[in-house]
């Protein structure tokens, strides 16, 4: 049975100034390394045979009914504006409605140049490919809203870095590809009719409620709070917050940098072109609630009153901190087994958290122990915990099922960077069990699994990756 993706397209039908239309650039011998088969079907999807879908899904052939096109948006990269970005190396096949009714996007990732391609090849290799394989189908495991991966090729064809690279293509899925950037894109050509197009399409398929700008500022940030604390109570570092690539779909996109902390440190940094830590672990609060300033700012000339649409933007914006605090405490309080945690319940969190620094603390493991009642171990000096933990004990007879609010909680297994490092080498070299085995494992991330145990360990001071890197 051919392969069968029943495309329902509608970006496309956006004024030509939204995008570029083009095909995939070809490669020479592209090899499928892995398809989504439960994603597949919740796209209703049909699967092909593997030299077909290792065609389509490397862009050497268009699926019947594709209309595929490269997006143009801007964006803040570490504060500055740069007003001509768009998709350097990724191709929109087109969108499906899925078997929920939502409507789902399509990508290609590492598909050739594009007019937006600015000085890259367009081009990927096989390690970015396969890290944001293994990351976005762990944060979707996790219950994180994120885009999904469908599939991955391989090209036969080297990819030009620091050194010669197997070159590899991502399909990816997504809510949508609507960025931040992408409002500020028109905005900064102040042109208010593609940015009224635009902003009436964006809230019909992702706030159909939102009447106005400011109900749909208010509803992309009521989902950008959410995911942060989300990142935060699992130790995610997004690594390149730029507001392109910043959805407003509130999906989590884009795993270039992106890591998962080992021994907790609020100031952790991974991204090797994050010099001044500004999308470190604890400023991913403060940066978002930036994004969604720059969001706001983007929405203005759509308001008839522009000065009344600065207030009322400036005091939604300027609420956020109360709404991260709030679901911050509620998400950390569920961590160490309070169901409905308070603000009185902050200063035993910070505690605990001051002392995971101070004790070089692994983040899961140490709330993952506590499921059990223990953690001690995971400081450098016990006695630190073994004095909270009184407090916390204390607090807990207040629950009705602490345990249970934990497990829920605390994830066992993530995708630890030394793994990642590892499983990518492995790959390199031909051999794909670790990708495999690290999916597999991942997919049930909140579940005690016997002959997995080595997946939990923390890095030995061997293994410790240092930086990670955007992958263009």
């Amino acid at each position: 049975m051919p392969l069968k993706i029943p495309f329902d397209n509608s970006y496309v039908a956006l004024p030509p100034r939204f995008f570029t239309r083009q095909s995939p650039d070809p490669v020479d011998a592209p090899e499928l390394v892995k398809f989504n088969d439960a994603l597949a079907r919740e796209l209703g999807i049909t699967p092909g045979p593997a030299l077909e879908m290792a065609e389509v899904f490397a862009g050497n052939a268009l699926p019947e009914g594709a209309a595929p096109l490269a997006q143009a948006y801007a964006g803040h990269q570490f504060g500055g504006f740069s007003p001509q970005l768009g998709d350097g190396r990724a191709i929109l096949l087109g969108e499906v409605v899925d078997r929920n009714g939502r409507r789902r996007d399509i990508q290609l990732k590492g598909s050739g140049r594009t007019p937006y391609s600015r000085r890259g090849d367009g081009r990927a290799w096989l390690g970015p490919v396969l890290r944001e394989y293994v990351l976005s189908e762990a944060m979707h495991a996790l219950g994180l809203p994120t885009t999904r991966a469908l599939a991955a090729v391989t090209t036969g064809e080297p990819v030009y870095r620091e050194t010669v690279l197997p070159g590899a293509v991502l399909t990816r899925v997504a809510d949508s590809h609507i960025r931040v950037g992408t409002f500020q894109y028109f905005a900064a050509r102040r042109d208010t009719e593609a940015l009224q197009a635009l902003f009436t399409y964006a809230r019909d398929r992702h706030y159909p409620d939102a009447e106005t700008p400011l109900d749909f500022l208010r509803a992309v940030i009521e989902r950008q709070v959410k995911l942060v604390v989300q990142w935060l109570s699992i130790g995610f570092i997004h690594g390149v917050m730029n507001t392109d690539n910043t959805s407003v779909s509130g999906e989590t996109i884009d795993y270039g940098p992106a890591a998962f902390m080992d021994v907790y440190h609020p100031v952790t940094v991974y991204s090797s072109i994050d010099h001044g830590g500004r999308y470190s672990y604890d400023n991913q609060a403060n940066i978002i609630a930036w994004n969604m300033a720059q969001l706001a700012s983007a929405l203005v000339p759509l308001m008839p009153d522009s000065d009344a649409a600065i207030r009322d933007f400036t005091d939604a914006v300027n609420a956020m901190p109360g709404l991260i605090r709030a679901e911050w405490t509620a998400a950390f309080g569920r961590k160490i087994g309070l169901a409905n945690a308070g603000a009185d319940d902050m200063e035993l969190i910070g505690e605990l958290l001051t002392g995971m620094a101070e004790n070089r603390a692994d983040f899961t493991n140490t709330f993952r122990a506590m499921i059990r009642g223990e953690g001690r171990d995971q400081f450098t000096d016990p006695v630190v915990f073994d004095v909270w933990a009184t407090k916390w004990r204390e607090r807990l007879a207040r629950e009705s099922d602490p345990q249970a609010v934990m497990r829920a909680a605390n994830p066992a297994f993530i995708p630890r960077n030394h793994r990642v490092e590892q499983m990518i080498e492995a790959a390199v070299a031909g051999d794909f069990a670790p990708f495999e085995r690290l999916l597999r494992v991942l997919s049930r991330p909140y579940e005690d699994q016997p002959g997995a145990e080595d997946l939990t360990r923390p890095p030995r001071d061997n293994e410790v990756v240092q930086q990670t890197f955007c992958g263009t």
